[in-house]
């Protein structure tokens, strides 16, 4: 059975029946122009000094936008759902990062979302705006909220899926955004959903996670998994239950419950660093907490909800590319294109498609990059990208007789690097670049891991297997922990100074 939706009401405007709400990836979150209002209002209220910094925070976080180490400049974290972004939307990160960001880059950053740092306050106002005009959303991108929802880049094309669960993500993460009673949890919401039991979305390290599952009558559902995490109590989620209905929307109810029940802990809202779904789930253990879910589902506040499905209906293979009338292929000496070919390229389950995994070096795209891969997702593509959790970005639906083409239009991007997902493709968070809890610089330590491991020139194939992830503090936004080898940024005091 596929997902049905629900109508739409409301007056135009309205969180039930927003500006923009497309069923094209980059477009799954509403748009409400009244939010962009909002925020030139409030930062010029702060600005002005007419509210407190502590007021304010609290307001930006939940717009994406976070402050940095360093003074009067701001991060704006854009959520991707699922990571699926738009040629359109390529473009307008190009034009945002070449007008308001001083180091003109763009960051993909392990949940999937893109970063833009280095913008100062009322410049940060007018990009969120922009971006908005192209269906990019900062929206909770910050915050104690539920955060950007990830998934599987390879769902819906892969061998082994189930059912393709993007349908299921876009109505998740329509339930939850704005939802009112989940603006200021003890501590924010990771969701993840993956497409087969290999987990490519990592829903064991995630504090909600759902893992495709069908009944023998054919009913869709999920597994679904509370409690996982990084950072300095690291977790792999337990499963709360086997089953949990898909196309009825039991998944919603069931994750709203547990949802309710983390906001009332108290207890967690005394130590920040502790404040997690998973340090609850670790108190009590797992059989606790689904008693609990069970007696919250009992609750009279499940009657006054719509579980019915708003979801996200796109088919990307009515948008494939045909069969090019002309293609290239190597001339010569083909030994780049053949190693290139061989890891960062998979076959589709649809028969003469290939995904291409390109390998963006420490997750860093500049705006002649982000244009130049608009213009290669819209001719060899399905149209549409997918961000990784490996800060890397997929193209879909890419006829096999095009790989050399793209190889090449890649390659004069400075795109065009073989090893995605290899011991060469080195990842990391911004660190002290940026970040106000950054103890050490991860990206310079990337590059000069990176340069070292690329000198070596090793060709064993179990080693280049292996990943290296590295965090600029113990929190772990690169997840150093199920890194291969992971490091992290820690400090120790010698004397009055503090030693990173």
């Amino acid at each position: 059975m596929e997902p049905t939706s629900a109508p739409r009401k409301g007056r135009e405007g309205s969180l039930n029946n927003p500006e923009v709400l497309e069923n094209v990836p980059g477009n799954v979150i509403p748009i409400l122009e009244r939010e962009f209002d909002d925020f030139d209002t409030e930062a010029g209220r702060y600005l002005d000094g007419d509210i407190e910094e502590l007021d304010f925070i609290g307001f930006r976080l939940k717009q994406g936008v976070y402050g940095q180490r360093q003074a009067d400049v701001q991060m704006i974290r854009v959520k991707l759902p699922f990571g699926g972004v738009s040629p359109e939307q390529m473009e307008s990160f190009a034009d945002v990062v070449e007008r308001y960001a001083p180091l003109k880059k763009g960051h993909i950053t392990t949940r999937q979302n893109i970063q833009i740092h280095h913008i100062p306050l009322p410049d940060a106002a007018k990009a969120i705006r922009e971006m908005g005009d192209a269906g990019l959303s900062s929206r909770e991108g910050c915050g104690n909220t539920v955060r950007n929802v990830t998934g599987d880049p390879w769902a819906g094309i892969c061998e082994n899926e189930l059912f393709d669960p993007t349908p299921y993500v876009g109505a998740y993460v329509r339930y939850f955004v704005r939802h009112p009673d989940f603006q200021l949890m003890p501590r924010k919401i990771k969701t993840a959903f993956t497409a087969t039991d290999e987990d490519r979305a990592i829903t064991g390290i995630h504090d909600i996670g759902f893992i495709p599952r069908v009944k023998e009558d054919g009913t869709r559902g999920f597994e679904i998994r509370v409690g996982g995490g990084t950072s300095i109590m690291a977790r792999v989620a337990p499963t709360l239950y086997e089953f949990v209905g898909a196309d009825d929307g039991e998944y919603l109810k069931v994750t709203e419950a547990c949802l309710r029940i983390f906001d009332r802990q108290d207890f967690l809202r005394v130590n920040r660093a502790r404040a997690r779904i998973k340090v609850l789930v670790d108190k009590i253990g797992m059989d606790a907490f689904r008693e609990q879910v069970a007696e919250e589902l009992e609750g009279d506040w499940v009657g006054q909800r719509d579980y019915t499905l708003d979801p996200f209906d796109h088919d990307e293979a009515k948008h494939a590319p045909p069969r090019p009338a002309r293609s290239g292929a190597p001339n010569g000496d083909h030994r780049e294109f053949d190693r290139w070919a061989s890891s960062n390229v998979r076959k589709q389950r649809q028969d003469g498609f290939s995904a291409v995994e390109v390998k963006v070096t420490r997750g860093d795209i500049s705006p002649e990059q982000f244009r130049g891969l608009a213009t290669l997702m819209r001719e060899y593509s399905g149209g549409y990208a997918r961000t990784t959790v490996g800060q890397n970005l997929v193209l879909r639906w890419v006829r096999d007789e095009s790989l050399y083409d793209l190889w090449k239009g890649l390659e004069a991007l400075g795109l065009g690097d073989h090893g995605a997902q290899e011991i060469t493709d080195v990842v990391s968070c911004p660190g002290t670049d940026s970040c106000k809890l950054g103890i050490t610089a991860s990206m310079g330590l990337n590059q000069a891991v990176q340069e070292r491991v690329e000198s070596i020139g090793l060709d064993d194939p179990l080693i280049n297997k292996m990943h290296i992830k590295m965090s600029g503090c113990p929190n772990g936004c690169s997840q150093h922990h199920i890194g291969n080898i992971g490091l992290y940024g820690a400090s120790i005091k010698a004397g009055e100074r503090t030693i990173p």
